[in-house]
């Protein structure tokens, strides 16, 4: 597993099967986990300085972060109660 904090993974434990199910069934989940992968690692290089970005910079990338999980989690309860 990444070191990488945030992971979906690890924001949805209980649910591993489910997200490797959606993200080879369902394009649009797919496509936000990808963009939440891409972001995340992002605000990990900030978080780690490896990568320097302003506190305005920071801020809205880990609110578009935290959008895009409550996208993901709707998606995932909706398929948790279609099993």
């Amino acid at each position: 597993m990444s070191h990488t904090p945030h992971q979906l993974a690890a924001e949805f434990p209980e649910d591993s099967g489910l997200l490797h199910q959606l993200k080879l069934t369902d394009a649009h989940f797919a496509r936000l986990a990808d963009n939440h992968h891409e972001l995340n690692r992002e605000i990990h290089r900030i978080e780690s300085e490896v990568e320097a970005a302003s506190d305005e910079r920071f801020e809205a990338l880990k609110k578009q972060r935290l959008g895009l999980l409550d996208e993901l989690a709707a998606i995932v309860a909706k398929a948790r109660e279609a099993a």
